[in-house]
């Protein structure tokens, strides 16, 4: 059995949709159980659900891209992560990312590399998509990994598309698989 935790903080529902599918992705492993960990409006967890996250075999990072950076919700999350940080609680665990904004590039990479950051700062074990670029005249939206995302999953919906247009279908897709591959390495790790 691997356990996948996946952290995320959604402002407008497109992140928590990309979220969905990293879980789906996850728990189509046979011996998964994934549960979801969604940050308040407040950037907070409640307390208890800090325990859980010490007895994961991987975490998956998740935030809409603002500015340049992950959305301050997440940051406090990231910020109160001292505290398992101090005692190595999430040392050797798998973890991943995904982000998402409205713009074709909208600077994600800077929010991946916030995830990969905090990951390395836990001492855990970073794991991109592994997925080559649908990046031919014919490719589009719907073509896996259509973004170009080598280090984590970046979604694109427009500013103004709902989450029921929007992540894209590839993007959907992209995220799911990111969720079946941290799956595969979290039972790597754990056999």
């Amino acid at each position: 059995m691997a356990r996948i935790g996946i952290v995320y903080f959604s402002g407008y529902g497109h992140t928590k949709k990309q979220a969905q599918a990293v879980h789906e992705g996850a728990a189509s492993v046979a011996g998964t159980d994934v549960t979801d960990f969604e940050i308040d409006q407040n950037g907070d967890l409640p307390e208890a659900r800090w325990d859980e996250l010490a007895g994961l075999d991987a975490i998956i990072y998740g935030s809409p891209t603002y500015m340049g950076g992950p959305a301050w919700q997440f940051k406090k999350f990231a910020d109160a992560s001292s505290k398992p940080w101090f005692v190595s609680a999430w040392k050797d665990k798998v973890a991943g990312g995904f982000t998402n904004s409205a713009s074709v590039n909208g600077d994600k990479f800077s929010t991946i590399a916030y995830f990969i950051t905090l990951a390395q700062q836990h001492s855990q074990v970073w794991v991109g998509t592994g997925l080559m670029p649908a990046n031919n005249k014919d490719n589009g939206p719907d073509d896996v990994n259509w973004t170009a995302g080598f280090s984590g999953a970046l979604a694109i919906s427009p500013a103004d598309a709902s989450p029921e247009e929007a992540p894209r279908a590839g993007d959907l897709e992209t995220a799911r698989l990111l969720g079946k591959r941290i799956a595969e390495f979290a039972h790597k790790l754990a056999a």
